[in-house]
């Protein structure tokens, strides 16, 4: 059986790494969990490890976040669907948020529950997902102020979520502006700048935020110890945090050119024909994961001479042909993974979980 392995000595180092860098530069941050998918070990480890804030995107993970810990503060990172607004009102103590129907359903829910509900509004820097337009700004702020039961804790914006923008110090500076603007008109304090994920990270440490910019929302480089611009390692951290091993069910030499009459996949792949290739072979192995637990793009094998040729439903198909001698049919083979990949493992209910 597939397994994914944490492992919590690296994961740790990165944790300590990142809080000294936010510290050292009087930022606040937050360690986004959502990569875990509500698995309860992994998130007590997390927590144990003395984050000041939790954010995720699924409001049944921030309730088991709750339950280990009821003191931790915790984050909704999308704007809430109507329909689970008693459960972001319970389970999250803040909550990002772009529409003003749903920031008054939340104030209705946390006076029911007697509850002070946070709110950090979006504001659109470019890269068209969440987020209030700027000429909005005044309006929508004026209107959420008047609400009974939320307090405006902060403004944000997401970068490089959709799109691809790229944070700059010019957007920044864009985003503080706001902040400064809603402050002089409403005379209200904006305790939070919140200004982006991972991306923004060597932006800290070339000293382009602005001061007034100072709460962070971080998880993959918290988890792969990469930049995310290239996906290079970050000097000082340590990748291999997380691993997926996957074992072999077959081993074969067989040829390098499908024989017969050609069609699409049921995943619509077509096979590339290489005349070179015709009468060659390719030593090849199966191993017991799918497209329905990750696509193989996102696999990076841990041996560099292991190659990944194609995938169905619930196999993938590898290259060994330099490998042949190394590896025998009950075999473990062990790869990291790119983020999206990752999330979908761990989304998976096939696939272990494991800590060491």
């Amino acid at each position: 059986m597939a397994y994914i392995v944490l492992d919590t000595k690296k994961l740790k180092h990165n944790f300590l790494f990142l809080n000294n860098l936010f510290s050292n530069n009087d930022k606040e941050w937050a360690v986004v969990s959502k990569l875990f998918c509500g698995n309860r070990g992994y998130l007590e480890y997390l927590i144990s490890l003395g984050p000041n804030q939790i954010c995720d995107s699924r409001i049944s993970n921030l309730e088991i976040i709750k339950d280990i810990d009821p003191e931790m503060k915790t984050i909704y990172i999308k704007p809430p669907a109507h329909d689970v607004i008693e459960e972001v009102v319970r389970y999250a103590d803040t909550s990002f948020n772009s529409e003003l129907e749903t920031i008054r359903l939340l104030s209705e829910e946390a006076l029911k529950q007697d509850k002070i509900h946070k709110v950090i509004i979006m504001i659109e820097l470019g890269d068209l997902r969440e987020g209030i337009m700027g000429e909005d700004l005044i309006a929508f702020y004026g209107e959420v102020f008047e609400l009974k039961g939320i307090e405006v804790t902060g403004i944000g914006a997401n970068l490089n979520c959709l799109s691809g923008v790229l944070p700059s110090q010019d957007k920044l500076i864009q985003l503080s502006l706001y902040e400064q603007l809603i402050e002089a008109n409403f005379h209200r304090q904006i305790p939070w700048v919140s200004g982006g994920t991972s991306i923004t990270i060597p932006l800290i440490e070339r000293g382009q935020v602005p001061k007034g910019v100072n709460h962070f929302r971080v998880g993959e480089t918290l988890y792969f110890g990469n930049h995310l611009l290239d996906e290079s390692p970050y000097e000082g951290m340590q990748q291999g945090v997380i691993k997926l091993y996957a074992q072999i069910i077959e081993m074969a030499d067989k040829p390098k050119i499908p024989i017969g009459l050609l069609a699409e996949s049921p995943s619509g792949h077509t096979v590339d024909i290489d005349e070179a290739d015709y009468g060659e072979t390719a030593y090849r192995a199966i191993i017991d994961i799918g497209l329905l637990d990750i696509s193989p793009e996102y696999l990076i094998p841990e041996d560099p001479k292991v190659s990944v040729i194609g995938a169905s439903s619930d196999m993938i198909i590898l290259d060994l042909s330099d490998r042949e001698d190394q590896y025998n049919v009950g075999d473990m083979v062990a790869f990291r993974m790119k983020y999206m990949g990752a999330l979908g493992v761990f989304n998976s209910d096939y696939i272990e979980k494991r800590l060491i």
